[in-house]
């Protein structure tokens, strides 16, 4: 990955408390699964930032190899990987996302 891609994912992330790479926008995801971590967020009244991978193939193939995570969306919380879709639903299920959150 190019050190200039790695440093703008790094910037977005720290950008926001909350952060979520997706396929879309959260006014208009373009994948299920990035709708789905969208709801929850928004359920749940977090204020995230987002970016839209579709937007920047660099950043759409750099966000793989930056989190050693293979899908997207991608979440993360005071700028650490938290997990994709299944992970995001279950932690919120369970209470845990908004522990991390507050």
């Amino acid at each position: 990955m190019e050190a200039t891609t790695k440093s703008q994912i790094e910037d977005l992330i720290k950008s926001k408390k909350v952060f979520l790479f997706m396929k879309g926008t959260p006014e208009m995801p373009q994948c299920g699964f990035s709708a789905g971590v969208v709801t929850v967020l928004k359920n749940l009244k977090i204020d995230f930032g987002s970016f839209n991978v579709l937007s920047d193939m660099k950043v759409r193939e750099g966000i793989k190899e930056f989190a050693n995570w293979p899908t997207i969306p991608q979440l993360y919380i005071n700028g650490e990987f938290v997990g994709g879709h299944d992970i995001t639903v279950q932690m919120a299920s369970s209470g845990e996302l908004q522990k991390m959150v507050s």
